[in-house]
């Protein structure tokens, strides 16, 4: 259904005739708007344009303060259930040691577990960018120390100017 913003409403409808369904969500057929408009007017109801692209366009009998409500909060319902993905990144250099190696593939670990999305970046400065290979070797090591199944390489290694990387995705559980 269209925003409640920018749905008419009542004397905003403007066109000759509409397909109407009543407060029972019975189908009434096209009917001029003008009996539409009095039908929804006996029953103390409002005429709703809910689809105004359709030919001839469909309107609801119902009342308009209450699906304006029910509106904004499916709409809130729906924000509370999307889970926010964050994307955390991990930065190392070509000449890494073993022991900070550990470290860092343990925070890559840590931030799988929790579900989030791992970006690895090796930077490289100077005359490291003409060994390249290095990176790949870093990344490749960082791999092998996280637990297998635990992930999914959304973006294999790639370099993006002084910089090489690899997206992790978390495995769903």
């Amino acid at each position: 259904m269209a925003d409640s913003r920018e749905l008419r409403v009542n004397e905003q409808i403007r066109v000759r005739e509409v397909r109407l369904i009543d407060d029972e969500g019975e189908q009434n057929g096209i009917m001029p708007t003008m009996e539409a408009l009095k039908l929804a007017k006996e029953r103390e109801l409002d005429l709703v344009e809910v689809s105004p692209t359709a030919n001839p366009p469909v309107c609801k009998i119902l009342n308009y303060g209450k699906y304006k409500f029910e509106q904004e909060k499916r709409l809130r319902d729906s924000r509370k259930n999307q889970k926010v993905l964050k994307i955390k990144e991990i930065r190392m250099q070509p000449k890494i040691g073993s022991g900070d190696l550990d470290t860092k593939a343990k925070h890559v670990q840590e931030f799988l577990d929790e579900g989030d999305k791992v970006k690895v970046t090796i930077r490289f400065r100077g005359r490291e960018l003409a060994h390249t290979e290095l990176g790949y070797d870093v990344l490749n090591e960082v791999l092998k120390r996280l637990n297998e199944g635990s992930y999914t390489i959304e973006k294999p290694a790639a370099m993006e100017g002084r910089f090489m990387s690899m997206t992790l995705n978390a495995k769903a559980k």
